[in-house]
């Protein structure tokens, strides 16, 4: 195993079990995502068969890869996790470029979208809360890029700095908040559910009107959903239906962030890989369930234009205006709870990282109340940040200007950079039991090696769709990350310099 550098007291110690493991994987997969993703991913598809396709595939990769990242998680239970699974796997390089990707844009990035999720549902009930609504009109800044901060934002920025302060104090308040905001937003999730399947089904849904399996009997023009596309009839559906994978796999995605918290976890032999199966067959098992909740209650064109989100269409659609309210408040906590998990969780790599001398040293310190408070406020300001920036957008007809959240098109642009990084964790048991078969491994690979391959091989065709259909913004996603390495030789020059001084 690789040697870490030696830090100075307070240590991290081991407070979470496996009920607080358990909601931190919860908690970090339900979002926004499944209130509002399945809009996108239905218009893309235009057909309730080939929706709940998508959400199963997404789910399919999730469990496989939590089977898989469940042993490297018992093997080497450390601050950091999928950083040290990589690190461990291929070389440092490797592990520091999925820590480099994490901060610049997939965790805070993540973050930063999901407190504007919180701010816009908050703008349901207090409508002076809105993204148009400017404290600082936006100011051009190059190309179609220009800063902002709207009541919205303000609010999105309020909420990440509150949480990034919260968790400073201490883990017993961390997993508090977490416990509770995920068992309320995962009963609130239930509770749509049952909403949609009891009080909802009826004739005028997607279910009874629209064709399942072909989209071109609902009017779906594979050239219209995806211009430029050549591929007709299967072919054009199996491969736009990569593209409507995009929103579950965001919406399904952080279950790995319980293992940036392996030195926190108690017994983490045996309850890092239960939280993991558990967290995500429940998860991917309400989230099916809530896409069946929309389509037996909602015409498609409901769910692939809501005036809101599907969510709150669903409600209203059973409740009218009381139902939007209500959903509206259930968002929001689920965005509160999520993004706790996410800023929890997310501060440890940054703090491994240090600990390897990749970093700021001080990053890698633990306060009085042990925890890594220096990488919580890093990764927060730059979240806080990531809210600001806009695209412009002109529309050539009126010549009106629009705007938009440049941080949704960073996700977008490192969405296959993502799917690489979980691959390679992935790939990362088959190498760790040839590099190290010595090694304690608590808990192996269910389906071993089928598991690893099915997760591969599924990730790698969705790469290579995205890289067929969205090749600019999978292309920008690469850059992003292949940034990391100009940055990793600096810092790696400096540790050297640091050993032999």
């Amino acid at each position: 195993m690789s040697q870490v550098a030696d830090t100075s007291s307070p240590k991290l110690i081991r407070g979470l079990g496996l009920l607080d493991a358990s909601m931190i994987v919860v908690g970090s997969m339900i979002g926004s995502g499944i209130f509002i993703t399945s809009a996108e991913s239905a218009r893309l598809v235009a057909s309730p068969g080939w929706l709940l396709v998508a959400w199963a595939l997404a789910g399919l990769l999730t469990i496989t890869g939590a089977l898989c990242c469940a042993e490297l998680a018992a093997m080497m239970p450390h601050a950091g996790g999928q950083y040290v699974f990589l690190r461990e796997a291929y070389g440092p390089p490797a592990g520091f470029l999925f820590g480099w990707s994490l901060l610049l844009v997939i965790q805070t990035g993540t973050i930063a979208a999901v407190a504007v999720a919180f701010a816009r549902f908050m703008g349901v009930l207090a409508p002076q809360i809105s993204e148009s609504n400017y404290i600082v009109a936006p100011v051009h800044l190059f190309g179609s890029y220009a800063l902002s901060l709207s009541t919205a934002q303000l609010v999105a920025i309020v909420l990440i700095l509150l949480l990034s302060a919260t968790n400073t104090r201490g883990l017993k308040t961390g997993k508090l908040i977490q416990n509770t905001f995920t068992l309320t937003k995962t009963a609130a999730l239930a509770g749509l559910i049952l909403v949609g399947l009891l009080l909802g089904w009826n004739s005028n849904s997607a279910a009874y009107t629209s064709s399942w399996w072909h989209p071109a009997a609902n009017g779906w023009n594979p050239q219209v959903v995806q211009p430029g596309l050549t591929a007709t009839g299967t072919s054009a559906v199996l491969m736009v239906l990569g593209l409507a994978m995009v929103g579950p796999l965001f919406a399904q995605s952080a279950w790995n962030n319980v293992t940036f918290t392996g030195s926190e976890i108690r017994e983490p032999g045996r309850n890092l890989p239960r939280a993991l199966l558990i967290g995500c067959l429940a998860v991917v098992a309400l989230y099916l369930l809530a896409n069946v909740a929309y389509i037996v209650t909602l015409p498609l064109a409901t769910i692939q234009k809501p005036p809101n989100s599907v969510a709150t269409a669903t409600m209203q659609a059973v409740f009218n205006r009381a139902g939007t309210i209500v959903m509206a408040v259930a968002i929001m906590i689920s965005t509160f709870g999520c993004n706790n998990g996410l800023i929890l969780a997310g501060a440890r790599v940054y703090y491994a990282m240090a600990r390897d001398n990749l970093f700021f040293k001080r990053v890698g310190r633990l306060n009085r109340l042990h925890v890594p408070a220096v990488a919580l406020v890093v990764q927060g300001v730059w979240a806080a940040f990531l809210t600001l920036p806009r695209t412009m957008t002109n529309d050539p007809h009126t010549g009106a200007v629009t705007y938009g959240n440049v941080y949704t098109q960073l996700l977008e642009y490192i969405v296959s950079a993502d799917l690489v990084f979980y691959a390679l964790m992935v790939g990362a048991v088959i190498i760790m039991r040839r590099k190290s078969p010595a090694l304690d491994r608590p808990y192996r690979t269910l389906g071993y090696p089928v598991v690893p391959l099915i997760y591969i091989s599924l990730a790698l065709l969705l790469v290579i769709d995205l890289a067929l259909l969205k090749a600019q913004t999978s292309g920008i996603g690469y850059l992003l990350v292949l940034t990391g390495i100009p940055v990793y030789f600096i810092w790696r020059k400096r540790a050297v310099k640091k050993e032999r001084g």
